[in-house]
C-alpha cells in the first residue's frame, strides 16, 4: 500500500490510498468524504465530491479506457473521466471474466514461511482427534417439518437441564428447511446431505451426535449418523411417529430424555492445551467496501499465513468473490491438481448461475456500492486478500470436510449465513469476519471474530466490533500489525479466555443449507 500518509485528523487533511504503483485510481479516506476543490499534497485536486471510501481518477482516463485498481483491471470506462472526478459505478463498465481453460496452474507456488513454533490453546479434545473452541450440544434434525417440536423442546432443555452440566456452553438445534418434498436422489442433492452429515460432526459439538425426525420423511434419521454408527440409530434418534408417543408430551419428554444423556457426556469434556495447529479458521467477508482490500482483509491474510505457518488449517470461501481474482489464484496452487479442482468449482459455479439465468453481475449489493465497490471485480479482487500469500493446500466442494492442513479453498456462495453454515460442515471451530458497511452475524456453534475496515464503523459499534483494522488506513498500524493482533486475538477466543461481542450479545443467524438439487 503506498501513498498513506500518517495523521490523526482526518478532517483537516485530505487522504487517498493508491494500492499499486500502476493503478490510475485511488480511494478517499476521510469519514466524510471531500468536497469538489480538495487539494491533496501531491497537487492532485478533486473536480467532484467524493464520498468515504469511493475511487477518484489519478489521470485522465479515455473512454473504454481500462480503470486499473490493485494493478488489475476492473473495468472500462463508460465515457471519459477527467484528472480529479469521482468514479461511481455506472462510469465502469463490467469486463469478461478471466476464462478458465488457460489459466496458468502451480506455476508461481509459494515457498513455505519459516514454522510458527510453541503456539498454544486450550480446547477440547474429541475422540477422533478434532478440537472444539465451544463445548455445544447439537440436535440435528431430519426434515424441517419437527421444527415447532425441536423449538419447544430446546426451550425446556435450555431452562431445565442444561444449568446442571456447567461445563457445556449451549445447546442449539441443526436446523433447516430440507428433509421431505425433495428430489432426494438427485446427483446435486449430496450437497445438502452431506452439509448436514459434516456439521453434525463439527469439532465443537463433541461427537454427542443426536437426531429428531418425523418418521416419513425422505431424509430418513439415519442417513445423518456418521458412518459406522448405524448400531447406535435406536439410541441416538427420536422419531416423533413413533407409535410410543402418547400425545406431543411424549415426544418432548424422548427429545429431554436422551438430550440429558448427551448432555451428560459433553459436560465431562475439559479443556486442554492444544497446539495451534489443531484450528480450523473459516474466513469470510459481508459488508463488504472498497476499504475491504486494503485493510481488513490483507490483514486478516497476514494472520492467515500466520495460521499456516503455525500448522493450521485456514479455509477462505465465496465463489463469486473470487471468480474474477481466479488468474490470482491458480498459480498459488500446491499442484496442478488443486488448480484444476479450483478451475472445477469456478465452471461448476458458471453453470449454476447460467441455469438460474444470471451471472456474476449480480453480486455485489447496494451496500457494498454504496460503500465504494463498482462491481464484482473489485470486490473480488479485495476479497481474495483474505487468503494471504500462502500455497492453496486444497479445494473443498460444497460442504465438503477438510482433509488437510494449510490454506483451503472452500467452494461457498458468498451469501453470509449459507457461506457460515457451509464452513460449519468443513470443520471450521472458528471464523473471522470482515466488514465495511457493518453486520451483527454470528454463528451459535463458533465463535465469530468481527473485524472492521474503518475506524468509523469501529466506533460507532463499539460493541459489536472485535477488532478495527481500519487504523491501517491512516497508517496509524500496519498489516502485520493487525495481522498479529488478530493471530492472538483468534488464540484467546478458542481458548475461551476472551469472548467476541457476537457470542457476549448471544446473536445467532439460522444455519442455511446450500440446495442446488430440485424441490418436487
Amino acid at each position: 500500500m503506498t501513498d498513506v500518509p500518517t495523521t490523526d485528523v482526518l478532517a483537516e487533511t485530505p487522504l487517498y490510498i493508491r494500492v499499486h504503483g500502476d493503478d490510475n485510481v485511488a480511494i478517499v479516506v476521510n469519514p466524510l468524504g471531500l468536497p469538489p476543490g480538495t487539494a491533496f499534497p501531491d497537487g492532485l485536486v478533486l473536480r467532484d465530491f467524493v464520498p468515504q471510501g469511493h475511487k477518484v481518477a489519478l489521470a485522465d482516463i479515455a473512454q473504454d479506457a481500462p480503470i486499473v485498481r490493485y494493478g488489475e483491471v476492473i473495468g472500462n470506462a463508460v465515457r471519459s473521466i477527467q484528472k480529479g472526478s469521482w468514479i461511481e459505478e455506472s462510469l465502469v463498465r463490467l469486463p469478461t471474466a478471466p476464462p478458465l481453460d488457460s489459466l496458468p496452474l502451480a506455476t508461481n507456488i509459494p515457498a513455505p514461511q519459516p514454522p510458527l513454533e510453541g503456539y498454544t490453546f486450550e480446547g477440547f479434545r474429541n475422540a477422533d482427534g478434532s478440537v472444539g473452541t465451544k463445548n455445544v450440544l447439537g440436535i440435528s434434525m431430519s426434515v424441517q417439518c419437527v421444527a415447532g417440536v425441536m423449538d419447544f423442546a430446546i426451550d425446556r432443555i435450555k431452562k431445565e437441564l442444561l444449568p446442571r452440566y456447567p461445563n457445556v456452553d449451549d445447546v442449539m438445534a441443526i436446523e433447516h428447511a430440507y428433509g421431505c418434498g425433495v428430489a432426494i436422489n438427485a446427483p446435486e442433492a449430496v450437497v445438502p446431505i452431506r452439509t448436514l452429515q459434516n456439521i453434525a460432526r463439527n469439532p465443537n459439538l463433541g461427537g454427542a451426535v443426536m437426531v429428531v425426525g418425523l418418521g416419513c420423511e425422505k431424509l430418513q434419521p439415519e442417513r445423518l449418523l456418521p458412518a459406522g454408527a448405524e448400531s447406535s440409530a435406536k439410541s441416538s434418534i427420536v422419531s416423533l411417529q413413533d407409535e410410543r408417543h402418547q400425545g406431543f408430551g411424549d415426544m418432548v419428554a424422548s427429545i429431554m430424555e436422551m438430550a440429558d444423556k448427551r448432555l451428560a457426556e459433553l459436560n465431562k469434556r475439559q479443556r486442554e492445551t492444544c497446539p495451534a495447529s489443531d484450528l480450523v479458521v473459516g474466513l469470510q467477508c459481508g459488508g463488504s467496501d472498497a476499504f475491504s482490500g486494503v485493510t481488513a482483509n490483507p490483514a486478516v491474510g497476514f494472520a492467515a499465513d500466520l495460521l499456516v505457518r503455525a500448522g493450521a488449517t485456514v479455509m477462505f470461501s465465496e465463489v463469486t468473490e473470487v471468480r474474477d481474482a481466479i488468474h490470482l489464484l491458480t498459480p498459488r496452487a500446491a499442484d496442478e491438481e488443486v488448480g484444476r479442482a479450483l478451475i472445477r468449482e469456478m465452471a461448476w459455479y458458471d453453470r449454476y448461475l447460467s441455469a438460474g439465468q444470471t451471472d456474476r453481475s449480480a453480486n455485489p449489493s447496494p451496500g457494498n456500492k454504496k460503500g465504494g465497490l463498482a462491481n464484482v471485480v473489485e470486490k473480488a479482487l479485495g476479497s481474495v486478500a483474505k487468503s494471504g500469500s500462502s500455497a492453496i493446500a486444497g479445494v473443498l466442494a460444497p460442504g465438503e470436510r477438510a482433509d488437510r492442513k494449510g490454506l483451503l479453498f472452500a467452494a461457498t456462495p458468498a451469501s453470509d449465513f449459507v457461506c457460515g453454515t457451509l464452513q460449519l460442515a468443513s470443520g471450521c471451530n472458528i471464523e473471522v469476519f470482515t466488514t465495511g458497511r457493518g453486520t451483527p452475524y454470528g454463528l451459535a456453534m463458533a465463535p465469530v471474530i468481527k473485524v472492521s475496515t474503518r475506524t468509523s464503523l469501529a466506533e460507532r459499534w463499539h460493541d459489536l466490533i472485535d477488532v478495527d483494522a481500519g487504523r491501517i488506513a491512516t497508517g496509524e498500524a500496519t498489516i502485520e500489525d493487525i495481522g498479529w493482533e488478530l493471530f492472538r486475538l483468534i488464540l484467546d477466543v478458542a481458548s475461551g479466555r476472551k469472548q467476541t461481542w457476537a457470542d457476549h450479545w448471544g446473536l445467532r443467524n439460522a444455519l442455511t443449507l446450500f440446495n442446488p438439487a430440485p424441490v418436487t
